[in-house]
């Protein structure tokens, strides 16, 4: 019988760590997750799967516990989505931020050079790289220009994985993904702030909902098939880089009247504007072009805006308040 294939997460305890888990498991991989010691546990989202994974400490900051990583498990595919990913955030602690985010990449794809490991390597690269964009909709060969610490330190994480590709003949990939929610997304992100926010109203928990910028514009998509994309960037013949989206922009006072109106509630009668939310420099205008990933790996998004929302206020009208609070 032939060995199972190996693959190694960083970021596994996240959104979309959880979810490619649970992708890589039901293709019969080997499934490695790299989390960092912490006096309280964070695995809620993979607790269902405990028993599939194998666990390990690491990281992104510790070049050698990346090397010793890579030299013990020797993965087939290394997945690389660990990072502090939020965009308003990233102003309060630009330097931790890039550490993680730029130096944390090149750490790895370091480690797996060193090592001699034969791999294909993911990064987890993000639209706000293109922020202060030139063009509408964005694609692959759209020029970046960064407006935080969080997407200039995935510009480097972006051109250090090319450079690996080119230099080294890695299989290394970047994976250009626009905004992906879902049920599991963190609770300071605005999508699961208002979820969370609608469905703690209808309980009488909460009477208000704090956000900043209304008139931003994202494109929206489920983060279950931007990780099955993930997945079939490293399938593919020769290595490359994608745009993974919908193709559809929506503002967030649009979330807003989805989420509240599907609730029976007006969201003005809530929503307060607060100066805090406001990011130093906005990102206005997001929205991504696909049309390479549906060309070179069939892939395309199954769930829409309208869905995905639902989905959200679904399960957070379900969430009890003793919860694990992410969840």
């Amino acid at each position: 019988m032939a060995a199972k294939r190996k693959a190694f997460i960083t970021g596994i305890t996240g959104q979309d760590g959880s979810y490619l888990a649970e992708i890589l498991l039901e293709r019969g991989y080997e499934v490695y997750g790299m989390i960092r010691r912490s006096s309280s546990f964070n695995t809620a989202r993979i607790d269902h799967i405990f028993g599939e994974l194998e666990l390990v400490f690491g990281d992104l900051a510790d070049g050698s516990a990346m090397n010793q990583l890579m030299r013990t498990i020797r993965p087939d595919e290394v997945y690389n989505l660990g990072a502090q990913s939020h965009v308003r955030v990233s102003f309060d602690i630009p330097e931790y931020t890039v550490d993680i985010g730029a130096l944390g990449t090149l750490r790895l794809l370091d480690a797996i050079r060193e090592e001699g490991v034969r791999c294909r390597f993911y990064q987890a690269s993000s639209s706000e790289m293109f922020g202060q964009a030139r063009e509408v909709p964005q694609n692959e060969e759209t020029p970046f220009h960064p407006r935080s610490p969080y997407a200039a330190g995935k510009v480097f994480a972006y051109w250090i994985t090319r450079n690996y590709r080119e230099a080294y003949g890695m299989y290394a990939v970047n994976g250009i993904l626009f905004n992906h929610e879902s049920p599991r997304r963190g609770p300071t992100f605005v999508t699961r702030k208002i979820t969370r926010a609608v469905g703690a109203i209808l309980r009488g928990e909460q009477d208000e909902l704090r956000l900043g910028n209304l008139d931003a514009k994202r494109d929206w998509g489920y983060a279950r098939d931007y990780m099955e994309g993930a997945w079939r960037m490293l399938q593919a013949e020769e290595p490359d880089d994608y745009v993974l989206a919908t193709g559809e922009a929506h503002s967030v006072r649009e979330f807003l009247e989805e989420a509240f109106s599907y609730a029976g509630l007006d969201w003005r009668d809530y929503v307060k504007i607060d100066p805090r939310y406001f990011r130093p420099a906005e990102v206005d205008l997001l929205v991504g072009d696909y049309s390479k990933a549906k060309q070179k790996l069939g892939w395309e998004p199954t769930v829409r805006f309208h869905e995905l929302v639902r989905m959200m206020v679904d399960h957070d009208r379900e969430r009890r308040t003793t919860e694990e609070h992410y969840l």
